[in-house]
């Protein structure tokens, strides 16, 4: 008689398998119910950063952000995903990498209680159905940026096999080291792209920021013309300040929205601007019509 385990461990899978399908369903009618109701053309996944609302408490918060069709939080902790998902939302990016961002891992002293960070995160992340967790390079402090690609990729290429295990994206950010992060390495196009292509992965992409990038860079839609293959996900921020993208800043945001259309992108858009505006759900919401393209 052959072994019966190997078919419970396939039944297992399978079981696991359907539930996450039935959730991942479940929260996609909802969602399409709550872009109906709000008016959202659907063309757009939107998500938000939570800690730009600081003054409001998830559980209200994931409220209003359903009323107002929005899809997914992001940069969500473990801790906080059962409060997401009982608002049938999505989580679209997670959080809470050891260390932060100016402690990544351009240096080698960092990999370990990353690297393990990872090994534990990662499964949790596939058993509820996210697929997207960030990453940051590190500040400098003194460090070429060519040693600090080669730490970096160095630690992914550990990284990689936890990832694709669990079919994770494990997501660097690209910041800017001019206004907010000081010293901080990724703050370039051109390096992420070099490091993408130094881990030689899919499960390792970039985190596209328009606002720190404009702020680095400028050349938004040319440069999501060009590099988009290696961006999976997209936060936005008025340019300057951080705050609504209305006309008080310099972004014409339709037009961005439509060229990471254009890329085929069918990832989130996560609203990342700090209201400075008397509501701040007043503000989420005018954004989210904004790049509703």
């Amino acid at each position: 008689m052959s072994d019966p385990m190997p078919r419970r461990k396939a039944l297992k899978t399978m079981a696991t398998g359907a539930a996450a399908v039935a959730v991942t369903s479940a929260m996609a009618q909802s969602t399409s119910a709550a872009h109906h109701k709000s008016g959202l053309k659907g063309n757009i996944n939107h998500s938000v950063c939570k800690w730009c609302y600081r003054g409001i408490e998830l559980d209200p918060f994931c409220k209003a952000a359903n009323d107002m069709g929005l899809k997914a939080i992001d940069l969500m902790k473990v801790e906080e995903w059962p409060t997401v998902r009982k608002h049938s939302l999505d989580v679209s990016l997670v959080t809470g990498v050891p260390g932060g961002i100016p402690n990544g891992i351009n240096r080698v002293e960092n990999h370990e209680k990353i690297i393990a960070w990872y090994e534990e995160v990662c499964p949790q992340m596939a058993k509820a159905g996210y697929k997207k967790v960030i990453n940051f390079s590190g500040n400098r402090k003194g460090m070429s940026d060519k040693e600090g690609l080669k730490n970096c990729a160095k630690a992914l290429k550990q990284i990689m096999p936890i990832a694709e295990k669990n079919d994770v994206i494990i997501v660097m950010e690209l910041l800017n080291s001019k206004v907010n992060h000081k010293d901080y390495m990724a703050d370039f196009t051109p390096w992420g792209v070099k490091l993408c292509d130094t881990v030689g992965s899919e499960n390792f992409k970039l985190l596209y920021d328009i606002y720190h990038m404009q702020i680095m860079e400028g050349d938004i839609i040319a440069t999501i013309r060009e590099f988009h293959p290696y961006f999976t996900h997209y936060h936005t921020g008025g340019v300057p300040g951080r705050h609504e993208i209305d006309k008080t800043q310099e972004l014409y945001y339709p037009a961005i929205m439509e060229a990471i259309l254009e890329t085929g992108y069918t990832g989130y858009v996560a609203q990342e601007f700090i209201p400075a505006g008397p509501d701040p759900l007043t503000s989420l919401k005018q954004g989210v019509h904004i790049c509703d393209v």
